[in-house]
Protein backbone atom coordinates (compact mmCIF):
# COMPACT_ATOMS: atom_id res chain seq x y z
CA UNK A 1 0.00 0.00 0.00
CA UNK A 2 1.46 3.34 -1.05
CA UNK A 3 1.37 6.16 1.48
CA UNK A 4 0.97 8.87 -1.18
CA UNK A 5 -1.10 8.64 -4.38
CA UNK A 6 -1.81 11.12 -7.18
CA UNK A 7 -5.30 10.77 -8.67
CA UNK A 8 -7.68 12.69 -10.89
CA UNK A 9 -10.91 13.76 -9.24
CA UNK A 10 -13.17 12.74 -12.10
CA UNK A 11 -16.24 10.59 -12.63
CA UNK A 12 -16.97 7.92 -15.21
CA UNK A 13 -20.73 8.19 -14.83
CA UNK A 14 -22.80 11.18 -15.93
CA UNK A 15 -25.32 12.44 -13.39
CA UNK A 16 -28.79 13.66 -14.34
CA UNK A 17 -28.94 17.44 -14.74
CA UNK A 18 -30.92 17.92 -11.52
CA UNK A 19 -27.92 16.78 -9.44
CA UNK A 20 -24.97 18.26 -11.29
CA UNK A 21 -24.78 21.42 -9.18
CA UNK A 22 -24.53 19.31 -6.02
CA UNK A 23 -22.16 16.65 -7.33
CA UNK A 24 -20.12 15.60 -4.28
CA UNK A 25 -19.26 12.08 -5.46
CA UNK A 26 -15.88 10.64 -4.73
CA UNK A 27 -13.73 9.75 -7.69
CA UNK A 28 -14.22 6.67 -9.85
CA UNK A 29 -10.42 6.55 -10.09
CA UNK A 30 -10.17 6.23 -6.31
CA UNK A 31 -12.51 3.23 -6.21
CA UNK A 32 -10.78 1.59 -9.18
CA UNK A 33 -7.34 2.05 -7.59
CA UNK A 34 -8.27 0.34 -4.34
CA UNK A 35 -10.28 -2.43 -5.99
CA UNK A 36 -7.18 -3.27 -8.03
CA UNK A 37 -5.07 -3.15 -4.87
CA UNK A 38 -7.21 -5.24 -2.52
CA UNK A 39 -9.75 -7.31 -4.48
CA UNK A 40 -10.16 -9.74 -7.33
CA UNK A 41 -13.01 -10.70 -9.65
CA UNK A 42 -15.93 -12.25 -7.80
CA UNK A 43 -15.25 -10.52 -4.47
CA UNK A 44 -18.11 -8.81 -2.65
CA UNK A 45 -17.68 -5.03 -2.37
CA UNK A 46 -19.77 -2.94 0.02
CA UNK A 47 -20.45 0.79 0.45
CA UNK A 48 -22.54 1.67 3.53
CA UNK A 49 -23.07 5.25 2.30
CA UNK A 50 -23.60 4.61 -1.40
CA UNK A 51 -24.41 8.20 -2.43
CA UNK A 52 -24.73 8.25 -6.21
CA UNK A 53 -23.45 4.68 -6.54
CA UNK A 54 -19.83 5.21 -7.61
CA UNK A 55 -18.53 2.23 -5.63
CA UNK A 56 -21.24 -0.08 -6.93
CA UNK A 57 -20.94 0.96 -10.56
CA UNK A 58 -17.13 0.64 -10.62
CA UNK A 59 -17.28 -2.70 -8.79
CA UNK A 60 -19.75 -4.06 -11.32
CA UNK A 61 -17.58 -2.84 -14.21
CA UNK A 62 -14.65 -4.73 -12.68
CA UNK A 63 -16.56 -8.00 -12.20
CA UNK A 64 -16.88 -7.60 -8.45
CA UNK A 65 -20.23 -8.14 -6.71
CA UNK A 66 -21.51 -4.79 -5.37
CA UNK A 67 -23.67 -4.13 -2.33
CA UNK A 68 -24.64 -0.81 -0.81
CA UNK A 69 -27.01 1.16 1.40
CA UNK A 70 -28.36 4.59 0.51
CA UNK A 71 -30.57 6.71 2.77
CA UNK A 72 -31.88 9.18 0.19
CA UNK A 73 -34.78 7.63 -1.80
CA UNK A 74 -34.06 9.53 -5.03
CA UNK A 75 -30.40 8.55 -5.05
CA UNK A 76 -31.31 4.96 -4.19
CA UNK A 77 -33.72 4.83 -7.12
CA UNK A 78 -31.07 6.28 -9.44
CA UNK A 79 -28.54 3.63 -8.41
CA UNK A 80 -31.02 0.81 -8.91
CA UNK A 81 -31.96 2.09 -12.35
CA UNK A 82 -28.34 1.89 -13.47
CA UNK A 83 -27.17 -1.22 -11.63
CA UNK A 84 -27.30 -4.70 -13.15
CA UNK A 85 -27.74 -6.36 -9.73
CA UNK A 86 -30.51 -3.97 -8.74
CA UNK A 87 -31.50 -5.74 -5.53
CA UNK A 88 -27.98 -5.33 -4.18
CA UNK A 89 -28.70 -1.67 -3.42
CA UNK A 90 -30.68 -1.26 -0.20
CA UNK A 91 -32.73 1.88 0.29
CA UNK A 92 -32.17 2.10 4.02
CA UNK A 93 -30.13 3.48 6.88
CA UNK A 94 -26.54 2.42 7.52
CA UNK A 95 -27.20 2.94 11.22
CA UNK A 96 -29.41 -0.17 10.96
CA UNK A 97 -26.84 -2.19 8.98
CA UNK A 98 -27.20 -5.34 11.10
CA UNK A 99 -30.91 -5.56 10.27
CA UNK A 100 -30.27 -6.10 6.56
CA UNK A 101 -29.57 -9.50 5.05
CA UNK A 102 -26.09 -8.73 3.77
CA UNK A 103 -23.67 -11.46 2.68
CA UNK A 104 -20.07 -11.88 3.79
CA UNK A 105 -18.17 -8.80 2.63
CA UNK A 106 -14.64 -9.09 1.19
CA UNK A 107 -13.96 -5.37 0.83
CA UNK A 108 -15.64 -2.12 1.84
CA UNK A 109 -14.95 1.39 0.63
CA UNK A 110 -16.89 4.60 1.24
CA UNK A 111 -16.69 8.31 1.73
CA UNK A 112 -19.12 8.96 4.60
CA UNK A 113 -21.27 12.08 4.89
CA UNK A 114 -19.03 14.82 6.27
CA UNK A 115 -19.63 16.94 9.35
CA UNK A 116 -17.85 19.98 10.73
CA UNK A 117 -17.85 20.82 14.42
CA UNK A 118 -20.82 23.04 15.11
CA UNK A 119 -22.89 21.95 12.11
CA UNK A 120 -26.56 21.92 13.11
CA UNK A 121 -27.68 19.08 10.82
CA UNK A 122 -27.29 15.34 11.36
CA UNK A 123 -25.36 13.99 8.33
CA UNK A 124 -26.85 10.51 8.74
CA UNK A 125 -30.34 11.87 8.00
CA UNK A 126 -29.19 13.36 4.68
CA UNK A 127 -28.75 16.62 6.62
CA UNK A 128 -32.53 16.93 6.96
CA UNK A 129 -32.84 16.80 10.77
CA UNK A 130 -31.43 19.52 13.04
CA UNK A 131 -29.78 17.44 15.73
CA UNK A 132 -26.12 17.89 14.91
CA UNK A 133 -23.58 16.79 17.51
CA UNK A 134 -20.03 16.09 16.40
CA UNK A 135 -19.21 13.61 19.15
CA UNK A 136 -22.47 11.78 18.46
CA UNK A 137 -21.53 11.72 14.77
CA UNK A 138 -18.27 9.93 15.62
CA UNK A 139 -20.09 7.55 17.94
CA UNK A 140 -22.65 6.75 15.25
CA UNK A 141 -20.12 6.02 12.52
CA UNK A 142 -18.31 3.75 14.96
CA UNK A 143 -21.56 1.86 15.55
CA UNK A 144 -21.97 1.39 11.79
CA UNK A 145 -18.59 -0.36 11.60
CA UNK A 146 -19.31 -2.36 14.74
CA UNK A 147 -22.28 -3.80 12.84
CA UNK A 148 -20.19 -4.38 9.70
CA UNK A 149 -17.37 -6.22 11.47
CA UNK A 150 -19.17 -9.57 12.01
CA UNK A 151 -19.95 -9.98 8.31
CA UNK A 152 -16.45 -9.10 7.07
CA UNK A 153 -14.46 -11.99 5.65
CA UNK A 154 -11.33 -12.98 7.55
CA UNK A 155 -8.96 -10.99 5.32
CA UNK A 156 -11.33 -8.15 4.45
CA UNK A 157 -9.98 -4.64 3.98
CA UNK A 158 -12.03 -1.56 4.85
CA UNK A 159 -11.26 1.84 3.32
CA UNK A 160 -12.76 5.13 4.53
CA UNK A 161 -11.99 8.21 2.42
CA UNK A 162 -12.25 11.42 4.44
CA UNK A 163 -10.77 14.89 4.61
CA UNK A 164 -10.01 17.38 7.31
CA UNK A 165 -12.24 20.41 6.77
CA UNK A 166 -11.00 23.99 6.77
CA UNK A 167 -13.05 27.15 6.41
CA UNK A 168 -13.33 30.61 7.91
CA UNK A 169 -14.45 29.13 11.22
CA UNK A 170 -11.33 26.97 11.60
CA UNK A 171 -10.36 23.34 11.04
CA UNK A 172 -12.30 20.20 11.84
CA UNK A 173 -9.91 17.24 11.91
CA UNK A 174 -12.60 14.95 10.52
CA UNK A 175 -10.32 12.39 8.86
CA UNK A 176 -8.14 12.00 11.95
CA UNK A 177 -11.15 11.83 14.27
CA UNK A 178 -12.83 9.15 12.14
CA UNK A 179 -9.57 7.21 12.11
CA UNK A 180 -9.35 7.26 15.91
CA UNK A 181 -13.01 6.32 16.29
CA UNK A 182 -13.02 3.37 13.90
CA UNK A 183 -9.73 2.13 15.39
CA UNK A 184 -11.72 1.13 18.47
CA UNK A 185 -13.57 -1.41 16.30
CA UNK A 186 -11.22 -2.41 13.47
CA UNK A 187 -7.44 -2.68 13.27
CA UNK A 188 -5.90 0.44 11.75
CA UNK A 189 -3.34 -0.40 9.06
CA UNK A 190 -2.33 3.14 8.05
CA UNK A 191 -3.40 5.66 5.47
CA UNK A 192 -2.81 6.69 1.90
CA UNK A 193 -2.75 10.44 1.32
CA UNK A 194 -4.57 11.20 -1.93
CA UNK A 195 -3.21 14.24 -3.75
CA UNK A 196 -5.94 15.45 -6.09
CA UNK A 197 -5.71 17.52 -9.25
CA UNK A 198 -8.70 19.44 -7.86
CA UNK A 199 -10.44 19.24 -4.51
CA UNK A 200 -12.40 21.22 -1.95
CA UNK A 201 -12.84 21.51 1.81
CA UNK A 202 -9.86 23.86 2.10
CA UNK A 203 -7.22 21.33 1.08
CA UNK A 204 -5.83 19.64 -2.03
CA UNK A 205 -5.69 16.19 -0.45
CA UNK A 206 -7.75 13.67 1.46
CA UNK A 207 -6.97 10.50 3.38
CA UNK A 208 -7.87 6.90 2.66
CA UNK A 209 -7.85 5.24 6.07
CA UNK A 210 -7.14 1.52 5.84
CA UNK A 211 -8.46 -1.03 8.35
CA UNK A 212 -8.53 -4.78 8.75
CA UNK A 213 -10.96 -6.93 10.70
Amino acid sequence: MKSWIQLENRHDFELPARWKSGDIRFSSELVRYFLNEFTQAGDTVFDPFAGFGTTLFVAEQMDRIPFGIEYNPDRAAYIRENLILKDHLIHGDARQLASYNLPTIDFSITSPPYMQRGDPENPFTDYQIIEGDYQQYLHTITQVYQQLKPILSTDATVIIEAANLKNANGVTTLAWDIGRAISTVLTFQGESIINWDKYGYGYEHSYCLVFKK
